[in-house]
């Protein structure tokens, strides 16, 4: 216990000659102190991050009494770094990891070390601000100008941005070009009926704002020539939800004939082997690049790849990388089209993303770089071979394969009960998609080894070897032979030469070099998304528990997830008063979107639609007017 010292000596002193007692060093008892002050941690966040010796402290200095609440916040006390960890390790025991193979445009994958050190985890490049200087700047734009070519390589078509939010957001941004480019005038935009469920549900709220019509149809079947007036467009999935590789060729002529665009949800992976959508005549490309080195994280973030034909290129939303010349003649990088950009154009944007996933586009691009084209060529013939031997073993048990000629990772299998077969999996420890009652979905990955697989053959089969069903792979290609990709990608030399850990590792540290991030200075420009991720606060992102679960996981498997998203939502209703949280917005401008179809929706539901004014003040950040619109607001 900590204790004052207290003198009683003059009882001592009274008693011994005079000229002693200066000498004598007075007795002392010990009485108890009130606080433990003087024992509390020292590995606090105020102390290492804040600067201010407390709250109260640091909120005298930023905020006038006049508007500061005099209630104490309900939100606990704030814990010491060390302690913060181990609470986080424990919430993230309640996540439960099994092997997933759920698929929906999410899959496990490897993330190459390399890169998981010295990118996602390296500050020189998870601080770094928006692109907006270009000479602070040169690194990272040439990264992003990598992840543009690897996109543009892949799908075929010339144009990529910088990346997207996610699949979801970039189908919406598609849908919202397909009717631009019919001068607002046609309003019909049809969905295939085997796209990702979750993108569809994402389309039907994005497009109310606009007074598009969303039809889900089966595209194969549908009679888009009796449509002319009304069709901007159509979405495809290319391979689609439930694992089918369909030639669209024909498809996308009778559409085009129709006046409509093509747009096609894909897979970077799938498209080293298949044809890539702009050979067959698509107009726009998306998706997903989480499966090229990001780790799962339960369902982000990650970097949507978003591709376009020539034509397109001022109705695409989000950054664009460009090279241009410096003073000196040299080549630079820099952004270009910024007109588009709601930081110009406010409420007239293309969109209203700002920086989008930068640093997880810049994670995938790394992966390509580190890979080359024959590397992921080669992950991804594997996983192909590891699906077609997984297709022997079930059909040797009597199941059917609803696509069994047609496909690159993804099966889609017939059974008695679903539920019986997933409650099989799941006690071994295994998730698979259930895409209706009678259909179970299994979807592979570059993680797979062979007992994982052999585990998914005896699910179906037991007395089976891999060995046995090997002689499969001899056998012809598991998609149409149309459908074989010929042309070449990735060619140029970046992402041909640095394929070794040390090569890597010296490019990557090359272009961080010529950036500056919060591991040199303070970053002068102001702005929303200057926040301070502590190096604690970091750590987490990547332990397992966390990193790679799958976002459609069995809700008794993510435990740890919903505390820690529970606790946040209600600290953050505490903090602004109001009664509901939403967490789904993964960037601030989604958020204005989010809560502006809040009011508008609240409007609606009071018979007052023609409150549809939305005022802004001038000085407002430019996303703010572009979510306006986006809500089909008038500003």
């Amino acid at each position: 216990m900590l204790s004052r010292l207290v003198i009683r000596s003059s009882v001592i002193t009274r008693q011994l000659p005079t000229r002693l007692r200066p000498t004598i060093k007075p007795l002392v008892r010990y009485q108890p102190v009130r606080s433990l002050q003087q024992i509390a941690p020292l590995d606090t966040f105020p102390r290492r991050h804040i600067g201010s010796e407390d709250i109260d402290e640091m909120l005298g200095k930023t905020i006038p009494p006049a508007i500061r609440s005099p209630k104490p916040l309900a939100i606990g006390q704030g814990v010491p770094e060390r302690q913060l960890l181990a609470r986080l390790k424990q919430i993230a025991s309640q996540n439960k990891l099994h092997r997933s193979y759920i698929g929906q445009g999410y899959t496990d994958t490897v993330v190459p070390n390399v890169i998981l050190r010295n990118i996602l985890e390296n500050p020189a490049w998870y601080t770094q601000y928006t692109p907006y200087q270009p000479e602070i700047s040169q690194g990272r734009l040439e990264s992003l100008l990598n992840y543009q070519t690897m996109v543009t390589d892949l799908t075929g078509l010339p144009i990529a941005n910088a990346s997207l939010l996610d699949e979801g957001t970039a189908a919406a941004e598609a849908v919202l070009m397909c009717w631009q480019a019919s001068r607002r005038k046609k309003n019909l935009f049809v969905v295939d009926e085997n796209c990702h469920p979750q993108t569809i549900a994402c389309l039907k709220s994005r497009a109310e704002a606009f007074n598009i019509q969303i039809l889900v149809a089966d595209t194969l079947h549908y009679h888009f020539e009796e449509h002319k007036k009304d069709l901007c467009g159509v979405l495809l999935q290319y391979p689609n939800t439930r694992g089918s590789v369909k030639d669209y060729e024909a498809l996308t002529t009778s559409i085009h004939a129709a006046g409509g665009q093509v747009a096609v949800a894909t897979d970077l992976m799938a498209l080293t082997l298949l044809k890539s959508p702009g050979e067959w005549g698509a107009d726009i490309a998306f998706g997903n690049s989480q499966r090229f080195g990001v780790p799962l994280g339960f369902g982000g973030p990650h970097a949507a790849f978003f591709a376009c034909k020539d034509e397109h290129k001022r109705r695409m939303p989000g950054r664009l990388i460009g090279v241009s010349k410096d003073a000196d003649g040299n080549n630079a990088y820099r952004l270009a089209l910024q007109t588009r950009e709601q930081h110009i154009r406010r409420e007239k944007a293309t969109s209203n993303i700002c920086t989008a996933q930068a640093l997880l586009a810049n994670m995938a691009a790394m992966y390509a770089v580190y890979h080359g084209p024959q590397g992921i060529k080669q992950i991804a013939q594997r996983i192909n071979n590891m699906t077609r031997v997984l297709a022997e073993g079930i059909r040797g048990s009597g199941y059917t394969i609803e696509n069994e000629d047609s496909y690159f990772d993804t099966l889609a299998i017939t059974v008695g009960n679903a539920s019986s077969i997933l409650q099989k999996a799941s006690a071994e420890g295994i998730n698979l998609r259930a895409i209706d009652n009678h259909t179970v979905g299994i979807t592979l990955d570059e993680a797979v080894t062979q007992d994982d697989l052999t585990k998914l053959v005896h699910l179906f089969q037991k007395d089976v070897q891999l060995e046995d069903l090997a002689h499969i792979l001899t056998q012809a290609p598991t998609f149409p032979h149309q459908l074989t990709r010929t042309s070449p990608y990735l060619q140029h030399k970046v992402f041909n030469s640095y394929h070794s850990e040390t090569e890597m590792l010296r490019y990557i540290h090359h272009l961080e070099s010529k950036d500056l991030s919060l591991v040199h200075s303070m970053i002068a420009l102001g702005s929303c998304t200057m926040k301070l991720n502590a190096t604690t606060e970091m750590i987490p992102v990547t332990w397992p528990e966390f990193a790679n679960m799958h976002p459609f996981a069995p809700v008794e498997q993510t435990q740890g997830y919903l505390t820690m998203l529970d606790e946040l939502a209600n600290d953050l209703k505490e903090i602004t008063g109001f009664e509901g949280v939403s967490l789904q917005p993964n960037s601030g401008a989604q958020g204005e979107f989010a809560g502006l179809s809040v009011i508008r929706a609240y409007h609606q539901a009071r018979g007052e639609e023609r409150r549809n004014v939305c005022l802004i003040p001038i000085s407002a950040h430019g996303t703010n007017p572009a979510s306006a619109a986006m809500c089909g607001m008038d500003i």
